[in-house]
Protein backbone atom coordinates (compact mmCIF):
# COMPACT_ATOMS: atom_id res chain seq x y z
CA UNK A 1 0.00 0.00 0.00
CA UNK A 2 1.22 3.61 -0.45
CA UNK A 3 1.38 5.39 2.83
CA UNK A 4 -1.71 7.53 2.24
CA UNK A 5 -3.66 4.14 1.96
CA UNK A 6 -1.77 2.63 4.69
CA UNK A 7 -2.42 5.72 6.83
CA UNK A 8 -6.13 5.57 6.31
CA UNK A 9 -6.49 1.64 6.72
CA UNK A 10 -5.12 2.54 9.96
CA UNK A 11 -7.79 4.67 10.79
CA UNK A 12 -10.63 2.53 9.83
CA UNK A 13 -9.11 -0.31 11.54
CA UNK A 14 -8.44 2.07 15.06
CA UNK A 15 -12.25 0.35 16.30
CA UNK A 16 -11.94 -3.22 15.56
CA UNK A 17 -10.61 -4.47 18.87
CA UNK A 18 -14.05 -5.48 19.87
CA UNK A 19 -14.84 -7.34 17.27
CA UNK A 20 -15.41 -11.19 16.91
CA UNK A 21 -16.10 -12.29 19.95
CA UNK A 22 -19.82 -13.08 20.27
CA UNK A 23 -20.41 -10.73 22.66
CA UNK A 24 -21.02 -6.78 22.87
CA UNK A 25 -22.02 -5.26 18.97
CA UNK A 26 -18.99 -4.15 16.93
CA UNK A 27 -17.23 -0.94 17.49
CA UNK A 28 -18.14 2.24 15.84
CA UNK A 29 -15.56 3.45 12.93
CA UNK A 30 -14.68 7.17 12.57
CA UNK A 31 -16.85 8.79 10.49
CA UNK A 32 -14.67 10.08 7.77
CA UNK A 33 -14.23 6.16 6.98
CA UNK A 34 -17.42 5.19 6.86
CA UNK A 35 -17.93 7.51 4.43
CA UNK A 36 -14.90 6.71 2.26
CA UNK A 37 -16.28 3.03 2.40
CA UNK A 38 -19.81 3.70 0.53
CA UNK A 39 -22.86 2.01 1.00
CA UNK A 40 -21.54 -1.20 -0.47
CA UNK A 41 -19.06 -1.82 1.92
CA UNK A 42 -19.52 -4.66 4.51
CA UNK A 43 -20.76 -7.68 2.40
CA UNK A 44 -20.75 -10.42 5.41
CA UNK A 45 -22.73 -13.30 2.74
CA UNK A 46 -19.52 -13.87 0.61
CA UNK A 47 -20.54 -12.05 -1.84
CA UNK A 48 -18.42 -9.77 -4.08
CA UNK A 49 -17.51 -6.43 -3.07
CA UNK A 50 -14.99 -3.74 -3.46
CA UNK A 51 -11.87 -3.72 -1.33
CA UNK A 52 -8.50 -3.73 -1.69
CA UNK A 53 -8.33 -7.39 -2.88
CA UNK A 54 -9.41 -8.76 -6.57
CA UNK A 55 -12.35 -11.42 -5.95
CA UNK A 56 -10.03 -13.82 -7.23
CA UNK A 57 -7.34 -13.26 -4.39
CA UNK A 58 -10.09 -13.17 -1.45
CA UNK A 59 -9.71 -15.91 1.07
CA UNK A 60 -12.66 -18.49 1.28
CA UNK A 61 -11.74 -21.02 3.54
CA UNK A 62 -9.24 -21.38 6.54
CA UNK A 63 -7.52 -24.23 8.28
CA UNK A 64 -5.62 -24.57 11.31
CA UNK A 65 -5.18 -28.02 11.55
CA UNK A 66 -3.47 -27.82 14.80
CA UNK A 67 -7.07 -26.46 16.50
CA UNK A 68 -9.09 -28.23 14.06
CA UNK A 69 -10.08 -25.19 12.12
CA UNK A 70 -11.59 -25.51 8.97
CA UNK A 71 -14.24 -22.77 8.18
CA UNK A 72 -15.37 -21.33 5.10
CA UNK A 73 -14.32 -17.39 5.21
CA UNK A 74 -17.01 -14.45 4.72
CA UNK A 75 -15.89 -10.92 3.59
CA UNK A 76 -16.76 -8.42 6.00
CA UNK A 77 -16.53 -4.47 5.74
CA UNK A 78 -18.68 -1.46 7.30
CA UNK A 79 -22.16 -1.63 8.58
CA UNK A 80 -24.34 1.10 6.83
CA UNK A 81 -23.89 2.98 10.58
CA UNK A 82 -20.15 2.50 10.31
CA UNK A 83 -19.46 0.15 12.49
CA UNK A 84 -17.65 -2.70 11.53
CA UNK A 85 -19.20 -6.09 10.46
CA UNK A 86 -18.58 -9.24 12.34
CA UNK A 87 -19.66 -12.94 11.40
CA UNK A 88 -23.55 -13.44 11.97
CA UNK A 89 -24.32 -15.78 15.05
CA UNK A 90 -25.20 -18.76 13.67
CA UNK A 91 -24.70 -22.65 14.89
CA UNK A 92 -22.58 -23.13 12.00
CA UNK A 93 -19.97 -20.55 12.79
CA UNK A 94 -17.92 -18.93 10.29
CA UNK A 95 -14.44 -16.61 10.17
CA UNK A 96 -14.76 -13.04 8.21
CA UNK A 97 -11.92 -11.80 6.83
CA UNK A 98 -11.73 -8.00 6.84
CA UNK A 99 -11.62 -6.80 3.05
CA UNK A 100 -10.25 -3.63 3.86
CA UNK A 101 -6.86 -5.48 4.58
CA UNK A 102 -4.55 -6.80 1.80
CA UNK A 103 -5.73 -10.16 1.11
CA UNK A 104 -3.74 -13.17 2.03
CA UNK A 105 -0.43 -13.41 0.37
CA UNK A 106 -0.40 -9.92 -0.39
CA UNK A 107 1.89 -7.52 0.94
CA UNK A 108 1.12 -6.62 4.33
CA UNK A 109 -1.13 -8.01 7.29
CA UNK A 110 -4.80 -9.29 6.26
CA UNK A 111 -6.75 -9.61 9.22
CA UNK A 112 -9.06 -12.51 9.65
CA UNK A 113 -11.81 -12.19 12.95
CA UNK A 114 -14.01 -14.74 14.86
CA UNK A 115 -15.84 -15.75 17.22
CA UNK A 116 -14.81 -17.04 20.67
CA UNK A 117 -18.26 -18.05 21.59
CA UNK A 118 -21.90 -17.75 19.40
CA UNK A 119 -24.13 -17.35 22.35
CA UNK A 120 -27.02 -20.24 22.49
CA UNK A 121 -25.08 -22.11 20.40
CA UNK A 122 -22.08 -22.62 22.09
CA UNK A 123 -18.47 -22.40 20.38
CA UNK A 124 -16.95 -20.31 18.05
CA UNK A 125 -15.03 -21.60 15.40
CA UNK A 126 -12.14 -19.63 16.94
CA UNK A 127 -12.73 -20.87 20.60
CA UNK A 128 -9.55 -22.71 20.28
CA UNK A 129 -7.34 -19.84 19.24
CA UNK A 130 -5.08 -19.43 22.69
CA UNK A 131 -3.91 -22.54 22.15
CA UNK A 132 -1.79 -22.57 19.04
CA UNK A 133 1.39 -22.42 19.15
CA UNK A 134 4.77 -20.76 17.25
CA UNK A 135 5.22 -22.83 14.15
CA UNK A 136 1.75 -24.15 13.86
CA UNK A 137 0.66 -24.35 10.00
CA UNK A 138 -2.04 -22.19 9.00
CA UNK A 139 -3.55 -22.40 5.61
CA UNK A 140 -6.06 -20.07 3.31
CA UNK A 141 -7.66 -21.08 0.10
CA UNK A 142 -8.35 -17.86 -2.24
CA UNK A 143 -11.17 -17.68 -5.01
CA UNK A 144 -8.76 -17.94 -7.39
CA UNK A 145 -7.91 -21.32 -6.59
CA UNK A 146 -4.50 -20.65 -4.98
CA UNK A 147 -3.63 -21.69 -1.42
CA UNK A 148 -1.16 -19.64 0.84
CA UNK A 149 0.75 -21.08 3.61
CA UNK A 150 1.51 -19.60 6.91
CA UNK A 151 3.54 -20.51 9.96
CA UNK A 152 2.40 -18.80 13.69
CA UNK A 153 5.51 -16.90 14.94
CA UNK A 154 3.19 -15.43 18.23
CA UNK A 155 0.31 -15.67 20.14
CA UNK A 156 -0.74 -12.77 22.16
CA UNK A 157 -3.80 -12.07 24.90
CA UNK A 158 -3.88 -8.77 25.88
CA UNK A 159 -6.02 -6.75 27.15
CA UNK A 160 -8.97 -4.61 24.89
CA UNK A 161 -8.24 -1.22 26.51
CA UNK A 162 -4.47 -2.35 25.31
CA UNK A 163 -5.31 -3.57 22.14
CA UNK A 164 -1.64 -2.80 20.01
CA UNK A 165 -3.36 -1.73 17.00
CA UNK A 166 0.11 -0.87 15.00
CA UNK A 167 1.54 -4.29 15.67
CA UNK A 168 -1.82 -5.45 13.88
CA UNK A 169 -2.30 -3.51 11.20
CA UNK A 170 1.01 -1.43 10.83
CA UNK A 171 2.83 -1.65 7.34
CA UNK A 172 5.16 -5.06 7.30
CA UNK A 173 7.17 -5.71 3.86
CA UNK A 174 6.00 -9.16 3.31
CA UNK A 175 2.56 -11.28 3.20
CA UNK A 176 1.50 -11.90 6.95
CA UNK A 177 -1.41 -12.60 8.71
CA UNK A 178 -3.65 -11.90 12.05
CA UNK A 179 -6.10 -13.66 13.51
CA UNK A 180 -7.99 -11.80 16.09
CA UNK A 181 -10.94 -13.29 18.36
CA UNK A 182 -11.67 -12.66 21.92
CA UNK A 183 -10.15 -13.76 25.28
CA UNK A 184 -9.85 -14.01 28.98
CA UNK A 185 -12.64 -13.76 31.98
CA UNK A 186 -16.22 -12.80 30.48
CA UNK A 187 -16.92 -8.66 31.26
CA UNK A 188 -20.47 -8.57 31.28
CA UNK A 189 -21.83 -10.42 27.91
CA UNK A 190 -18.17 -10.31 26.52
CA UNK A 191 -14.86 -10.71 27.21
CA UNK A 192 -12.10 -8.49 28.71
CA UNK A 193 -9.52 -9.58 26.59
CA UNK A 194 -8.55 -10.33 22.97
CA UNK A 195 -6.35 -13.03 21.66
CA UNK A 196 -4.23 -12.11 19.02
CA UNK A 197 -2.53 -14.78 16.38
CA UNK A 198 0.57 -13.76 14.05
CA UNK A 199 1.49 -15.34 11.48
CA UNK A 200 4.04 -15.34 8.44
CA UNK A 201 4.40 -17.29 5.42
CA UNK A 202 5.85 -20.69 6.01
CA UNK A 203 9.28 -21.85 5.63
CA UNK A 204 8.67 -24.45 3.05
CA UNK A 205 5.94 -22.41 1.12
CA UNK A 206 7.68 -18.81 1.37
CA UNK A 207 6.08 -16.84 -1.59
CA UNK A 208 3.94 -19.69 -2.70
CA UNK A 209 0.46 -19.07 -3.77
Amino acid sequence: MTPLARRAFLASTAALPLAGCGGPGPAKVPPEDAERAGPAAGAADGSAAPGHASARSAPVRLRIPAIGVDTAVLRLGLAPDGTVRVPPITAHDRAGWYRHSPAPGQTGPSVILGHVTVGAYGDGVFRHLAEVRRGDRIEVRLAGGGTVRFAVTAVRTVAKADFPTGDVYGNVDRPELRLVTCGGPRSGDGYRDNVIVFAAPAPSAAGER
